[in-house]
């Protein structure tokens, strides 16, 4: 037996090894998508592939980098790993993401001994796809960039030139996406350095002791909640607008959850075949949502190690959406993941009503502009996820202006940050009032976001959840779907969600709206004093607060919400 304040130094070390690393990167990387907005996580492994550490970042990313180091040694065998080597990869198939999250890892070596893996994942802002920064219409692999399967960055400590130079004659933007390569091999060796140091200060035997108890700690925890939830089968199910090719059509997503004593399975197999469109994603990529549906009601307290996950078995379907095959495009594989997210909650709200919450706005919602900057002669690609509402929940209001449950901790792009680097300007950035679901507990409000071209530029967008919009629970209210237009109030004006390399020309306009969170219970039992006070903060309009809340006796805040005569 250990005792459990050298576990409890242990399971902290690590978890501080991680955040170093995952500073070191956000503080060395050239481009704003890493150093601004966070989008990239770090991990550390024991030998046997499990998480010891891993930093804030994406959620859907959870356990997902041990896929990286895994797969390598299946195809190369356990001999592969030497001191000094860092590999990369970014097969979707494989890694389960986009070209453009690119993987890099390396072996740990305590003398002779492997004692684990350090790996990082980062999105490249380009890597040579058909369209600068990445196409909202392909329809296969190829045209999405630059494919790497497992393969060696740094042999022995020394560069391996021939990789490093595909990588640079392969990319629009060579000399910033070697910056943040650099930068996340740097990331690998602050990860080997530390993990070296714990090994060095507690022992091997220690170690191994201290994470075994503290994985078996999180089983047992996780085994605990799943065996409060009554035995049964849950479903639920909701659908992707389209894939970005046929635009009439939505795209199934299916849930049905089995609760069978301590254990609990995610099927997602009676989802949507792959599309032609990219809305597809590797095996590896759905696994990790699953597990982050799964975690965010399970053990949400918890950060995630080797004894997360053990109660639960997701079954996914080759030749699905979320068991893309060559050469499915995989470009926009995170729309069906944060629909999934949410779809668990759902399928278990009946068994698990005081933990689960309403849907979120639950997309990315991407806009991507490109072009030549006028003021360096330089071409650019801007890159920017949109934040909206997440859905409330027994005892709580949805929060307001937040990233989707998919990206967790990315933030969006600061506007001084964004108008230097890029020739558009942002006019308004702002609340879009009611747009989040009533209820007894109001769903967040999503945001308005409005550009002006200062010079001719392509815009292309990512847009989602119009079709099923977040939902509430327990009779709480739907929220607004998103809404996207260009040049509003003109004679030119369109409506669009999706689109790629559109021509935007100097003075149009861009005003991005997104969704809101679905209420949580119904809206006739809300406090009349927390509709005054969205009244008065501006979270709902005079008009929509008559017409949700008419159930309402009290004279205060109805007669403040009457329109003026």
């Amino acid at each position: 037996m250990i005792d459990p304040v050298t576990v409890e130094i242990i399971r902290n070390a690590l978890t501080s090894a991680a955040e170093d690393m995952n500073a070191m990167l956000i503080r060395s990387a050239y481009t704003p998508v890493i150093y601004e907005c966070g989008d990239c996580v770090v991990a550390l492994l024991d030998d046997r592939h499990r998480v010891l550490g891993q930093s804030a970042g994406l959620p859907i990313f959870l356990g997902n980098l041990e896929v990286c180091t895994r797969f390598t040694e299946e195809r190369f065998g356990r001999d592969v790993w030497r001191p000094g080597d860092v590999w990369i990869l970014n097969d979707s198939y494989l890694g389960g993401t986009h070209l453009n999250d690119v993987t890099i890892f390396g072996p740990v070596f305590t003398g002779e001994r492997l004692a684990g893996f350090t790996a990082t994942r980062a999105h490249w802002i380009d890597v040579g796809s058909k369209d600068p920064g990445g196409s909202m219409d392909s329809v296969n692999i190829f045209q999405e960039g630059l494919r790497l399967g497992p393969q060696k960055l740094v042999s022995g400590g020394e560069p391996v030139y021939g990789v490093l130079d595909t990588v640079r004659t392969n990319v629009r933007f060579p000399y910033p996406t070697m910056g943040d390569l650099n930068a996340m091999i740097a990331t690998i060796e602050i990860g080997q350095r530390r993990l070296t140091e714990i090994v060095e200060r507690f022992g091997a035997r220690t170690l191994a002791q201290a994470t075994e108890e503290i994985f078996d700690q999180t089983e047992r925890m996780e085994r605990a909640v799943v065996r409060g939830i009554p035995d049964g089968v849950y479903r639920a199910e909701g659908f992707l607008d389209n894939d970005g090719i046929d635009l009439d059509t939505p795209v199934p997503v299916r849930l049905k959850i089995t609760v069978s004593g301590e254990d609990i399975t995610f099927d997602i197999t009676e989802s949507a075949d792959q599309t032609v469109g990219p809305v597809n994603c590797g095996a590896a990529q759905a696994v990790s949502a699953c597990r982050v549906g799964y975690k965010m009601l399970i053990s949400p307290e918890i950060p995630g190690n080797g004894g997360s996950f053990r109660p639960l078995t997701v079954e996914v379907r080759e030749g699905s959406v979320f068991g893309a095959q060559a050469p499915a495009a995989c470009q926009w594989y995170f729309s069906h993941l944060g629909l999934l997210i949410d779809l668990v909650a759902k399928a278990l709200a009946p068994a698990l009503p005081e933990r689960v919450a309403a849907a979120g706005h639950g997309d990315s919602m991407i806009v991507q502009c490109a072009g030549t900057d006028p003021r360096t002669g330089r071409d650019y690609v801007s890159l920017e996820a949109t934040l909206g509402g997440w859905g409330a929940w027994a005892g709580s209001d949805g929060e307001t202006a937040l990233i989707n449950n998919v990206n967790g901790s990315l933030k969006d792009m600061p506007i001084e940050v964004f108008e230097t680097r890029f020739p558009l300007r942002v006019t308004e950035y702002g609340i879009r009032t009611d747009s989040g679901g009533a209820g007894r507990w109001r769903g967040g409000n999503g945001v308005v976001r409005e550009y002006v071209a200062l010079h001719e530029c392509s815009l292309s967008l990512w847009f989602e959840r119009s079709v099923t919009p977040a939902w509430g629970l327990f009779g709480g209210s739907d929220a607004a779907p998103p809404e996207v237009v260009v040049n509003p109030g003109r004679p030119d004006e369109r409506r669009l969600l999706k689109c790629n390399g559109l021509k935007l020309f100097a003075g149009d306009v861009l005003r991005c709206m997104t969704g809101g969170g679905g209420g949580y219970g119904p809206a006739t039992e809300r406090d009349v004093h927390l509709v005054d006070a969205d009244l008065l903060d501006g979270n709902v309009s005079p008009g929509h607060a008559l017409r949700a809340y008419t159930g309402h006796a009290s004279p205060a805040w109805p007669a403040r919400a009457l329109p003026a005569p």
